[in-house]
């Protein structure tokens, strides 16, 4: 027998108008969406929710995601939301919102989706809400495409969900799913002076932006699909209608995430470079992706390269593979050909209307200090990083037409601080050509926040932390795909919260999108992604995760500031989790996530605004938007 899962209710709130092509009507006047430009006399609050997957006419509903227009979904099934669109003007500046009905998808015929009625409104972005709910029946566990049954309902946001009675024709579930112990959510009194309280006065680290990585894998999964489907895919991420990411990690040659191993500069002992070449990946692959990514953006894109491994001739191993370093020593020939290859990937890509914001060193250097590693590496020590960047990268740099391309050391695990940065950084002529640090979330169980990422701000308070790479499915013991993974979104959420409580600038995850197994790749490496395609049906899923990720991308935009947010007590029964923003526009940001099964009432006080009483939902979460007067 596979593994039991479990069905889900909702109480959505949908996100941003575009993003599902509406699911929901268009709101009348009275019922106007909250947007980002929110004037004096709006407020909102958005939150997320999980829900129930039902039947369509005998065509299978696939896991839970958005619905949305013909190449995010398909005809003959797909993920579904059912929704609410909330938002009302207010006699006061900060009061709760009312949400209209919730909206039943249509059920005659095949799949089919809402569409609005009204012009779309580009500027306005809907409050939306996800929360996993009670578990209905399970069966064992299969591929998903061969369909979903369920009641259809719908209920209030704060009605108690119903745990229905086995299905006789129950269909299988996906795989990864495991049933909760409980039926109801439990609603959990918090004596009413247990609120947060926003301290504009108190002020920390800018945000820099949130965003993903377009690998060899995401770039052939989004080229997997018809032009419309890439285009609406694009749109979803990047655009003013999306959860308008700013931030893209673009590989430097192969990754674990191509079909194959390669670098751009294989001729051996070409120390010049002068067969440095782009491969079909950049140019048909990547560049246009990227290029119409920034076509697609409103908000300015940030993009940063990493390199896996140097060409083999340079690696004291001769493979891509495994234990090795670059040959010689600092200040040689290995190093300068190495440090030239970074400008010549920035002058290629220079060619195609491509500038970088950063590069990082390398990614992962501690994983080339690994026996057998079994993908591609390149293994530095701090000390070794530290005469590299003093003596070749940096200077190369700085003397060539990128001088203003920023340098971001680690690129690995946050064990490894604050002693990394403290080799490096304390070394003033290396230190002088750094701006960040990055790290990787993978290993964060072994270091605590307060002991790494905290001191390393304090020690060196000048250079920003910025969260380079993240994924799950990654543990060998883990379900590689989890369609509808909720708990795998509150996994991002809640690494992102502590994160930007700890001065991490922001925040990028790994493959913009990934097939159902979770590739292709050559290494097998096989991990989960907020998008997953599924192109023989042209349609692809929004995840969870795609979700969790929208609540900061699209509403904590480049240039905020984390501000004060003090608690009036300890509440020792719950776990809520928030941070908050103020923007560059005057608006305020408070992002909740609530991962306890109990729902948690409390209170948000804004002394230049005043007062709302809130619940965050079990397993949910929500952000609170609001505009301070002048």
């Amino acid at each position: 027998m596979g593994q039991r899962s479990r069905s889900l209710t909702s109480t959505a709130l949908l996100p941003a108008p575009e993003l599902a092509d509406r699911i929901c009507p268009s709101p009348t006047a009275a019922e106007a969406p909250c947007g980002l430009g929110v004037p004096a006399s709006w407020a909102g609050s958005c939150c997320c929710r999980q829900h129930r997957p039902w039947q369509v006419s005998g065509r299978a509903v696939s896991p839970r995601g958005v619905q949305g227009r013909r190449g995010e979904l398909g005809a003959g099934g797909a993920p579904s939301w059912q929704g609410k669109v909330c938002g009302r003007p207010l006699p006061a500046p900060l009061l709760p919102l009312q949400a209209a009905g919730p909206v039943m998808p249509r059920t005659s015929g095949t799949a089919r989706w809402c569409v609005p009625a009204a012009p779309r409104t580009a500027t306005r972005w809907t409050p939306w809400c996800c929360r996993p709910r009670a578990p209905t029946s399970s069966t064992r566990a299969a591929r998903p495409a061969s369909g979903w049954s369920a009641a259809r309902g719908a209920s209030r946001a704060m009605q108690r969900p119903q745990v229905p009675a086995p299905a006789a024709d129950a269909v299988p579930h996906p795989q990864g799913w495991s049933p909760r112990p409980h039926a109801v959510a439990v609603m959990l009194l918090i004596p009413a002076d247990f609120h947060l309280t926003l301290d504009t006065a108190q002020r920390y680290q800018k945000v820099k932006g949130f965003g993903g990585s377009v690998t060899d894998s995401a770039a052939i999964n989004i080229q997997s699909l018809s032009k419309e489907a890439q285009s609406h895919l694009l749109r979803s991420y990047f655009s003013e209608e999306g959860i308008e990411y700013n931030l893209v990690r673009v590989p430097m040659a192969s990754t674990d995430f191509s079909v194959r191993l390669y670098t751009y500069a294989d001729a051996e002992g070409d120390f010049e470079l002068k067969h440095f070449n782009l491969t079909e990946e950049d140019t048909r692959m990547k560049i246009p992706i990227l290029q119409a990514a920034q076509a697609v953006a409103k908000r300015p894109l940030s993009l940063y390269a990493s390199p896996w491994t140097s060409p083999v001739w340079m690696k004291t191993n001769g493979a891509m593979t495994g234990r090795g370093t670059l040959k010689g020593n600092p200040g040689d020939k290995y190093h300068k050909a190495w440090a030239k290859y970074f400008i010549r990937f920035l002058d290629e890509y220079a060619k195609h209307n491509l500038t970088f914001w950063a590069v990082t060193a390398g990614n992962e250097p501690t994983a080339g200090e690994i026996v057998f590693y079994p993908f591609q590496c390149l293994g530095f020590s701090p000390e070794h990083q530290r005469d590299f960047i003093a003596q070749d990268l940096g200077p190369a740099l700085a003397n060539s037409s990128h001088r203003h391309v920023q340098l971001i050391i680690l690129d690995d695990q946050r064990v490894m601080l604050p002693y990394w940065a403290q080799v490096v950084l304390k070394d003033p002529v290396a230190a002088s050509y750094i701006s960040g640090i990055g790290i990787h979330w993978y290993l964060d169980f072994l270091a605590p926040i307060d002991l790494t990422l905290s001191i390393t701000h304090h020690l060196f308070p000048n250079y920003f932390l910025l969260s380079t790479e993240a994924s799950t499915g990654s543990y060998f013991w883990e379900p590689r795909v989890v369609l509808g993974g909720w708990d795998r979104g509150s996994k991002y959420s809640h690494s992102i919260l502590t994160d930007l409580n700890n001065y991490v600038t922001g925040w990028t995850d790994w493959n913009l999108a990934l097939d159902l197994q979770g590739g292709p790749n050559w290494s097998k490496n096989y991990v989960d992604s907020p998008v997953i395609v599924d192109s023989s049906k042209d349609v692809f899923y929004k995840q969870p995760m795609f979700y969790h990720m929208g609540h900061f991308s699209k509403f904590i935009p480049e240039g905020s500031q984390r501000v004060g947010l003090a608690v009036s007590k300890k509440c020792r029964r719950c776990e809520l989790e928030h941070t908050a923003f103020l923007r560059p526009d005057g608006a305020v940001v408070l992002v909740v996530l609530n991962r306890s099964p109990m729902d948690v009432s409390f209170g948000i006080s804004d002394p230049r605004v005043g007062f709302i009483e809130a619940t965050a939902p079990s397993d949910s979460i929500q952000t609170f938007l609001w505009k301070q007067p002048a």
